[in-house]
This record gives structure tokens, sequence and C-alpha cells, in this order.
């Protein structure tokens, strides 16, 4: 039976590594990225494959880009086996999006948001289903509660290292709200890898991804954990993985009433570009 999966950030890396695994076995992909050249590749690759693969271009940084894009992928694909989120940008100056959010708060944390909970009436409908963030869980970096959007001393390696934080919080609450349900909500940590590493670097933060890059494992060593979680779920609502290695949910990192308070705090911002 062939399974469909949706995957963010699929042009490059880790993403695309996945999408290519899956469509190579057989599997329906629907793989967002915003490098038309890249998109295309895959789709070629899928045609000497058993699987298939269609390949959206969007950027998911803009929140109404989100939800047409999943109003879109609901439409076309009534059922979704599972979900995995890869979509992530990094700028060592600070950018804004067009909405008013700073660009890893909008992509790396907002756009994860809106495909879980958007797709997630799709994903109730098949046996399995599973939603895969991966965005590093674990990491004990701060949450500045009165500078979510990285105004002030703006650092973008802090500024992806906290929005991480965000999405241990978005797990949280997720599996709160339909833990009773069939989906399985993951968070799962890759560790040191080179990926496409698509971003905007000054010239000592891109001499520095080259070393990354000659010392990190390439992105296919990635594929088979998150496969892993894809194919057999976990059977708690909420876990939490570096690698094959499962990471405890029950620290402080994972604080029910941070994940409340972020939620009520993403509700206005998402009201206020509604209005």
């Amino acid at each position: 039976m062939t399974r469909t999966y949706v995957i963010t950030g699929a042009s490059d890396g880790i993403g695309a590594a996945v999408a290519r695994e899956l469509f190579s076995r057989g599997d329906h992909v629907v793989a967002l990225g915003t490098n038309p050249e890249k998109g295309a590749a895959l789709v070629r690759a899928a045609e000497r494959a058993p699987g298939s693969v269609e390949y959206i271009q969007a950027d998911l940084s803009l929140v109404a880009n989100n939800r047409r894009v999943v109003d879109s992928i609901l439409n076309d694909h009534p059922a979704i086996d599972g979900l995995v989120l890869c979509a992530r940008f990094f700028r060592t100056y600070r950018r804004v999006t067009a909405d008013g959010f700073e660009d890893n708060f909008a992509l790396f944390y907002l756009s994860r948001l809106l495909f879980s909970y958007g797709l997630r009436p799709a994903l109730e409908k098949t046996d399995k289903p599973v939603i895969v963030n991966v965005a590093g869980p674990g990491h004990d970096t701060p949450v500045a509660w009165n500078d979510l959007q990285s105004e002030r001393g703006y650092d973008g390696v802090h500024a992806m290292f906290m929005t991480g934080r965000l999405d241990d919080l978005l797990g949280v609450t997720f599996a709160e709200r339909y833990g009773d349900g069939p989906v399985r909500y993951v968070l799962f940590h890759p560790g040191t890898t080179s990926t496409g590493f698509v971003g905007e670097f000054d010239p000592p933060t891109a001499a520095y991804i080259e070393q990354q890059k000659a010392l990190a494992k390439p992105a296919t060593a990635v594929v088979p954990p998150i496969v892993r979680l894809l194919d057999n779920p976990p059977k708690q609502p909420l876990t939490a993985f570096n690698m094959y290695s499962e990471l405890s949910t029950r620290s402080s990192l994972f604080s029910a009433k941070d994940a409340e308070r972020l939620t009520k705090i993403t509700d206005e911002l998402l009201e206020r570009v509604d209005g």
C-alpha cells in the first residue's frame, strides 16, 4: 500500500534525503521547498523510482503561504501518513518578514505550528500517523519571553537555538491537545549533519560552516532513524530523540506552563496577521 508523506524543507539536506528514501521504496511524497532547480532534480529522480513525488515551491516564512499550501494539500490528499518538518534558513543578520516576524520565529516555529495543526485532520485518517519535527530538542537555551523576536543583540545561532526551544513547547501543546487521538508528535535531533547549509552568512560564519561540513556526517546517515519513526511511531503522544536515543520530555525544558504561555502569545500574534 502506498503511503503519503509531507516534507517541508525538502530541497536540501535531511528533507531531500528522506524524500528520496521514501519515494525510492514506493511511497508518495509531497515535497516543499524554495529552490525550483533542486525541486526539479527531485522530481526527475522519482521518475526512475517505484514511488512518486510532487514538488511545491513556497516561501513558508509567510503565514498566508503556509495556510494556502496546507489547504491545497488537504484538498489533494485527504489522508496523510506522516509529516516531516525540516524547513529552516540561517541568517547571520536579523531579517523581518512581511508579516512583521523575525525570520527564525516565522519559518522555524510558526510554519511548523501551522503545518502540525493544519494537516492534523488528514493525519488522523491513517493508521499510524506521526509528525517528526526535526528541531534539535533538549537544548537548554533559555526562552527570552520578553524578546521572542530576537530584537535585542541579534545573534543568528542563539536565535536558531531559542526558536528550537519553541518547537519543543509546540510539541508539548500538541500532545496535550490531541494526545488522545492517533497522531504521535516526535521531536528529533539529527546531531551535527552536513546538510545543504542554506542561509545568508557573513564571511567568518561562512568559513565556520565549511569546517562543519568537513566534520559532519552526511544527511543520508540521518534518514534511517527518521524513517524508523515514520514506520513505527512511539506509543506516547510526545517523544524526543537524538538520532536513535530517546530523550526525556519530563524536564523543565518541556514545561506545560511554558507551553501554555507560548500558545497564548502565538495566538495573539497570529490574530494580528489575520486582522
